[in-house]
């Protein structure tokens, strides 16, 4: 059974940081690109940022780039998303997403991430 379980959301002040993490179990995790991707209140869930399989690619949504930082450890099975400089609209409930080459495709149950003063 395929399981990703991330953790490390919470409320933080604008300005702030925060780390989300994403453990995997019951796949391949060094056979998925790993992705993040976030869903604001009445709003679309849309791609954060994404990592390829052997961390040489990565791609970020214009809106956090140079602020969020995504990464891997292939050995703990986990993904990472560092984020920085946060704003009030990053607020959202932030998922993980495991893609193979063959779509086999699972999500998270999501972290809730709030940016508030």
């Amino acid at each position: 059974q395929v399981q990703l379980v991330e953790s490390g959301g919470g409320l933080v002040q604008p300005g702030g940081s925060l780390r989300l993490s994403c453990t995997a179990s019951g796949l391949t995790f060094s056979s998925y690109t790993m992705s993040w991707y976030r869903q604001a209140p009445g709003k679309e869930r849309e791609l954060v940022a994404s990592i390829s399989s052997n961390s040489t690619g990565t791609n970020y949504a214009p809106s956090v780039k140079g602020r969020f930082t995504i990464s891997r450890d292939n050995a703990k099975n986990t993904v990472y998303l560092k984020m920085n400089s946060l704003k009030p609209e990053d607020t959202a409930i932030y998922y993980c997403k495991a893609i193979n080459r063959r779509i086999d495709t699972y999500w998270g149950q999501g972290t809730q991430v709030t940016v508030s003063s």
